[in-house]
């Protein structure tokens, strides 16, 4: 922690906003559908009234982490930058949906830290065989012909949450009923108590 710095809390309180605020951590192998779930989860949350943002790891790595690369050490800390960037965003009131491969559980019980009892960590599971099948960024080919060194599921490991919130099995459930297993889950748990100024339904 950096010295001669002073936390300053704000003067608007939790309860004040239109609903508790979350970092929803979807961690999961390249290809077991964690961006398509998060865009899609944000999208249908946005509709029912919540506010809510998806930062996902091909975008954070354009501009935020642009200078980190996929040695463990970079990898740790891309994860840690975004928990404490998807903390504040909970802190901030919103349903922050972040979409990260984020392989080391270590990396993520740091996460989990950041955001408190704010942190939702969801499985999002698929075989290995069955997110190179998909393979839909080509990763996997590359990875498999030494184009791309520590990849993950291939060349460096994935650890597997060992107590997630929620566990999503893309191998067996499609996109609909994914997304609709997520939606239930912050539903469950984010309550909205304060009609939204734009008018949309509480």
């Amino acid at each position: 922690m950096a010295d001669n710095v002073t936390w300053h809390h704000g003067e608007v309180a939790a309860a004040d906003r239109t609903h508790r605020g979350a970092t929803v951590w979807l961690t999961g192998l390249s290809g077991s559908g964690k961006s398509t779930l998060a865009m899609a989860v944000e999208q249908e949350l946005f509709r029912r009234g919540y506010s809510v943002y998806v930062l996902d790891g091909d975008n954070v790595r354009q501009g935020l982490n642009a200078n980190l690369g996929f040695s463990p050490e970079d990898r740790a800390e891309n994860i840690r930058r975004i928990g404490e960037v998807a903390a504040l965003f909970a802190d901030a009131g919103l349903i922050t949906i972040t979409s990260f491969i984020s392989p080391y559980r270590a990396d993520r019980r740091r996460a989990r830290a950041a955001a408190k009892d704010a942190f939702h960590e969801i499985y999002i599971h698929a075989e290995l065989d069955t997110c190179e099948r998909r393979d839909p960024k080509g990763l996997y080919k590359k990875a498999r012909s030494g184009e791309i060194a520590e990849f993950t599921g291939v060349s460096a490991p994935y650890e597997a949450p060992d107590a997630a919130e929620l566990t999503v099995d893309t191998d067996r459930l499609s996109v609909e009923e994914s997304v609709a297993r997520i939606i239930v889950y912050v539903e469950k748990n984010f309550v909205i108590t304060r009609q939204m100024a734009s008018g949309a339904p509480a």
